[in-house]
């Protein structure tokens, strides 16, 4: 019997890595494999995760902004942060959502539109997960279409008068802080909004199949009173909004990755010792043809995700680059999970094993931060210079 060649070998993709880029990856994984992957299962199956306990250990190792600089920041590389996203992924999407929304989103709307100020009182404690953020764009009628938000900011005297409601925000119960955007007499404009406002509040949603080891909630601004130095001083317009989504992304482009790796190496796992008419499930052709499949898949997704993190890392990504990436990672992603869990037979619909809860997980994903549709617009528009969004 010829040896087996590990997922991450077929390709050889380490080699395409550096000494550092290895070192954090495999950091992470450690700490999934002993800290989050014995109690992920359970946090799925009850709905209830320990948000600020694992913010606190993921800031003690640096992971939260990470691919931020100064403030607390560690300023690493885009590459080294995807593959963070990716080891976090491979046990679970909540997870790998706390750290995209805290860092992709929250953090990096304050480091990157915000006032010195903003960074100064926040940034630090963010990046130690002393304090959770959240970040409120999407609203219940308006998902792929962010420009009709209805959430309204109005000046009275020097301060800023904020109503509306955001919904599918991640960690939005449990956040200290909110960056919530709204429309104003000047168009698009973000707000730094402390939990504790009178006017300010966010419930859960719950009854979820999917992402369940995640905090989701919905925000409600009602007459929500907030000072001048509160707004975004340097974000106008959706452009705002935009950056920090295409932040967000590219770290799913790396993450979906992690979770099909996840599904692929359990089944392969347990093709290898399940028998089926008296020899194991690893010996039948079909089973190998999907496995192959699914690695060569899998290995694409990869070698795609490492190319744009060389291009952000070089500072030459562009917006429908991460699309494509979002796009066919988190789509292939699901259809091996799904694949991955024919192969399990019964047992791939229980949490016993990672593929199911993967599988429900990635739904979510491949709807959340630009629908499958959106992205193929942006890419149809890059491709023929005309937009169909309208």
């Amino acid at each position: 019997m010829s040896a087996t060649t590990p997922i991450d070998d077929l390709l050889d993709l380490d080699s395409l890595l550096t000494s550092e880029d290895i070192e954090v990856r495999q950091t992470v994984r450690k700490f999934g494999e002993q800290h989050l992957r014995p109690n992920i299962a359970e946090w799925f199956e009850t709905g209830e995760v320990p948000v600020r306990a694992l913010a606190a250990e993921l800031g003690k190792l640096g992971l939260l902004g990470m691919h931020l600089t100064g403030y607390g920041c560690g300023g690493s590389t885009a590459t080294a942060y995807g593959l963070v996203c990716q080891e976090l992924e491979a046990v679970d999407s909540g997870l790998r959502s706390l750290v995209s929304v805290q860092g992709s989103l929250a953090m990096f709307a304050i480091h990157r539109w915000g006032s010195e100020d903003q960074r100064a009182q926040w940034l630090p404690a963010m990046a130690r997960g002393e304090a959770i953020g959240c970040f409120g764009l999407t609203e219940p009628d308006f998902g792929s279409n962010p420009a009709g938000m209805r959430t309204t900011a109005k000046q009275d005297g020097s301060d800023w008068i904020l109503n509306g409601s955001k919904m599918w925000i991640t960690n939005g119960s449990v956040a200290d802080v909110a960056i919530v955007w709204a429309r104003a007499e000047e168009g698009i404009v973000g707000f730094v909004v402390p939990a504790g406002t009178p006017g300010f509040s966010a419930t859960d949603m719950t009854r979820k199949m999917s992402l369940r080891a995640s905090v989701t909630s919905e925000l409600h601004l009602d007459d929500v009173r907030l000072p001048a130095d509160a707004k975004l001083p340097e974000a106008r317009g959706l452009s705002g909004p935009l950056s920090c989504l295409s932040e967000a992304r590219f770290g799913i482009v790396f993450g979906s990755v992690g979770a099909a790796r996840d599904c692929l190496q359990a089944t392969l796992d347990y093709v290898g010792s399940r028998e089926v008419f008296d020899k194991r499930l690893s010996a039948y052709q079909l089973t190998q043809a999907k496995v192959a499949d699914m690695a060569v898949e899998l290995s694409k997704a990869q070698l795609l995700a490492l190319h744009l993190g060389r291009l952000k890392d070089e500072g030459r990504i562009r917006p429908e680059q991460v699309s494509l990436g979002k796009l066919n990672n988190v789509r292939e992603a699901l259809q091996i999970a799904r694949q991955c869990r024919t192969l399990l037979g019964a047992n791939g619909i229980t949490l016993e094993y990672p593929v199911i809860r993967h599988a429900n997980n990635l739904e979510s994903v491949l709807t959340y931060e630009g629908t499958s549709e959106v992205h193929q617009l942006v890419i149809g528009e890059a491709l023929t210079g005309v937009s169909a969004f309208r």
